[in-house]
């Protein structure tokens, strides 16, 4: 049997392991991107090359300083003072909270602003007595949709922008407007899902209404020095480029100082880091990497293009539809990096206009992570932030609402490229 077909009998496998949820998911990537290996699909060296560890210096650096802020009680105090601000009502503090990650997330990373916006969800909904998977699966979606906008909001972004040479407002001009408009469709498919299911008692919103959200900052130094930290961070996120450091490096800066500053407890802050997460991330990177190795997706890539023709509007539909779907299967980092040199190539030849190519593929790839748990890495942390909570998200009951919503968001990118672009 060729590698060729055997990284997709691996793949296959491995996926459809973690959509049964018979073994925890990041049992499954462990064991099968370590099986990727003993295979020969890639050596060990190559194994460590396919993991971002971009990605996973990120995600741990960012939840050290996370969860030493929360011990402020900083999280509690907007939980209340954003509830307040629309007077308890869960159906206006859910969507609020949407608006609120869908902003942040495109100006942080996507994966940032969940780790800061699911503990506050958290601490709303308990003193609401409320099921909090509604607001979290809108969080999800809201946080890919606002990541989607900017160059900095989600790694394809950056990705897209340093291949092609795209500005921070290049991306604002073209995507902003796209964005809005599926945020607000969403936003009122969300109401309409969960209208019923979201209610509380008179008492429980005049309790809220009542509380002080200033008795929850229980350690003002600390609220100062993790602020201090956390604003730092974030201003390195958007100069990174300036700066010539990766976000990953500007987040470790960040986690370094605030365990120096802050006296927190070392081993409990390195315990608050979700490392099954970490491992899921690190173990799926080397199963897709397996694909890419033994040219998988660079196949399915290279034959998809065949059939446009040289045709804008064909290779535009195709890349954005072809991005969504497969982004919300496979991690939408290895695919775009296979795209960008041959969508280059493509426009070599054919010379075809490729600017609005750039916006379909940054859409699609970007968007596509909604449809499935595993399509994005802000999906993957909340899912495991859940858990940890007692409040697990299913592949299948997120599959249920994400996909639909994500076909959603691509059918309104694909009107709003026709009228700009293609038409």
């Amino acid at each position: 049997m060729s590698a060729f077909t055997l990284s997709i009998i691996l793949f296959v496998l491995a996926y459809a392991l973690i959509i049964s949820e018979w073994v925890h998911r990041s049992v499954v990537a462990f064991a099968f991107g370590t099986l990727a290996i003993i295979l020969g699909l890639l050596n060990q060296e190559q194994a460590v090359q396919a993991i971002d560890f971009n990605t996973i210096w990120l995600l741990m650096a960012m939840m050290i300083i996370v969860n030493i802020a929360r011990h402020s009680g900083v999280f509690e105090y907007l939980a209340i003072k954003s509830a307040k601000m629309v007077h308890g009502r869960p159906l206006a503090i859910m969507i609020m909270y949407a608006v609120i990650t869908a902003f942040l997330s495109a100006f942080l990373d996507n994966v940032t602003t969940v780790l800061l916006m699911v503990p506050v969800t958290f601490a709303i909904t308990e003193k609401l007595r409320i099921n909090p998977i509604p607001f979290i699966i809108t969080q999800i979606i809201a946080s890919n949709i606002g990541g989607t906008a900017t160059l900095i909001g989600d790694p394809p972004n950056i990705m897209i922008g340093s291949a092609v040479g795209l500005t921070f407002m290049d991306f604002v001009r073209n995507l902003a407007i796209p964005c809005m408009a599926v945020l607000f469709a969403t936003a009122g498919v969300m109401v309409l899902i969960y209208r019923k299911e979201i209610k509380t008692s008179p008492e429980l919103v005049a309790l809220i209404m009542q509380m002080d959200e200033n008795a929850c900052i229980v350690d003002v130094p600390l609220l100062k020095k993790s602020m201090a930290v956390l604003g730092a961070t974030v201003i390195g996120f958007l100069l990174h480029g300036e700066l010539g450091l990766e976000s990953a490096s500007i987040a470790l800066a960040g986690a370094s100082v605030m365990l120096l500053i802050s006296g927190a407890d070392a081993e409990r802050a390195f315990r608050s880091v979700e490392w099954a997460t970490i491992v899921f991330f690190a173990g799926l990177f080397v199963i897709i990497g397996g694909l890419v190795n033994t040219g998988v997706i660079r196949y399915v890539a290279e034959n998809a293009m065949t059939v446009t023709g040289g045709s804008v509007l064909k290779t535009g539909m195709l890349v954005l539809w072809l991005s969504a779907i497969s982004s919300a299967i496979v991690d939408n980092i290895p695919f775009v990096a296979t795209m960008i040199p041959l969508l280059k190539e493509i426009g070599q030849m054919s010379g075809m206009p490729m600017e609005s190519i750039w916006w379909a593929l940054s859409l699609g790839a970007c968007l596509g992570g909604n449809g499935t748990l595993i399509g994005a890495s802000a999906n993957v942390v909340v899912a495991g932030m859940a858990e940890k909570n007692g409040y697990p998200i299913t592949f299948m009951s997120y599959l249920k609402i994400g996909f639909p919503l994500m076909i959603m968001s691509i059918v309104i990118c694909t009107g709003y490229l026709y009228l700009f672009y293609w038409m």
